[in-house]
């Protein structure tokens, strides 16, 4: 069974499981969490704190989520596409959803040059 992940505010509590999640998008200090089923949760976090939640919350060697630029956590799982030069990544599952984001070309290079090495 999956580790789930848990997010409170004074107001708000959101449980779910961490291979759901697709991606976290940061919209000043507030943030999303995009979900498979297409679902988006909007909490009253900052993208810093949900990345302190994240390292808590999961195993030393557990790293699916990976910080992209200063707007984005991105689960690794779903990478599908990392265009750097037109600023495009694609995260899918390649059956049922479909997230296109945008992200600076030099976090989407590292990210690329990332993927690439860890398939060695």
């Amino acid at each position: 069974m999956d580790k789930y992940l848990l997010f409170t505010t004074s107001t708000e509590l959101v449980r779910v499981p961490s291979d759901a999640i697709v991606y976290f998008r940061a919209d000043g200090n507030y943030s999303a969490i995009i979900m498979a089923d297409g679902e988006e949760y909007v909490l009253t976090l900052q993208l810093g704190q949900i990345e302190q939640r994240i390292e808590q919350l999961l195993d030393d060697g557990d790293h699916r989520f990976i910080r992209i630029g200063k707007s984005l956590i991105i689960n690794r799982d779903y990478i599908s596409f990392v265009n750097a030069g037109k600023q495009r990544l694609v995260l899918s599952d390649c059956r049922t959803f479909r997230h296109e984001v945008s992200a600076s070309k030099e976090a989407l290079k590292a990210l690329k040059e990332y993927v690439a090495k860890e398939a060695l």
